[in-house]
């Protein structure tokens, strides 16, 4: 019983034409489960293939904030036929990212990420959420609509953290965990219960020490794993179970 990756990007454009190679290997790098993550339209449709592909691999479509100026005029419609496909388990990744000054208009992505939350409502599908420096804003708008779901790659203080468990959603922590000096998100990772947590690579970034720098990809999740455990005071044996089942009740496989 392995490792469930519950946020993962994997692109051609990233991994080249060793990504069928790599993926094929993850199972005997203990990796039981992957979500694959698309951030608009045609990337969300790229990793529906591969979980089609891939018996161990599932998919969740959607438009990420800093893609929000890139729709084509239909693509409500576009993203629901995604979102029937089979092996697809969630609605994501939306949000809001406030960091570029030039990024995408603030009441765009707003709109963007409300309208995805009626359509994840009106699916029952739960959302994978992004917020960066963003944090009050994306707290009201999930305060308000109330989806089941996880804020992945978390970022945030541990008091955000917990509002964040009190509406029911979960917490993905990515290989930020194991970086030095990553005090604020050490301290989320303690304060969040162990049955809300939820491990993540958000491949082929943020990998894990002792391959920071490195392209990531989910066998690095071990380390992660283990920084979990060590945060929480139990083995990583018992992370990995808990993460893993908690990441399959939440997506429903």
């Amino acid at each position: 019983m392995g490792i469930f990756d519950t946020h993962a990007h994997y692109m051609r454009s990233d991994f080249g034409e060793e990504l069928e190679t790599l993926l094929a290997d993850l199972p005997s790098k203990n990796i039981e489960r992957v979500l694959a993550i698309g951030v608009e339209l045609e990337s969300s449709a790229e990793e529906i293939k591969l979980a089609e592909r891939f018996d161990f691999i599932y998919a969740a479509a959607g438009i990420h904030p800093e893609h929000v100026l890139e729709l084509p005029e239909n693509w409500e419609s576009e993203l629901r036929a995604l979102l029937k496909r089979d092996k697809v388990v969630a609605l994501g990744e939306i949000g809001l990212d406030y960091l570029y000054e030039d990024g995408a208009p603030k009441e765009l992505q707003r709109e963007v990420f409300i309208k995805q939350l009626e359509i994840a409502r009106e699916l029952d599908l739960p959302v994978v959420i992004h917020s960066r420096d963003a944090m009050g804003e994306t707290l009201e708008i999930l305060k308000e609509y109330k989806p089941r779901g996880v804020m992945h790659c978390f970022s945030g203080s541990a008091e955000s953290a917990l509002e964040v468990v009190r509406l029911g959603m979960y917490i993905g922590f990515t290989g930020v965990l194991t970086f030095k000096n990553s005090k604020k998100a050490w301290a989320a990772c303690e304060a969040v219960p162990l049955d809300r947590l939820l491990l993540e690579t958000d491949c082929p970034y943020m990998a894990p020490v002792p391959h920071r720098g490195e392209r990531c990809d989910s066998s690095m999740l071990k380390f992660t794993a283990e920084k979990m455990a060590e945060i929480k005071g139990v083995s990583t044996e018992e992370i990995i179970k808990i993460t893993r089942e908690n990441g399959k009740r939440l997506f429903g496989v």
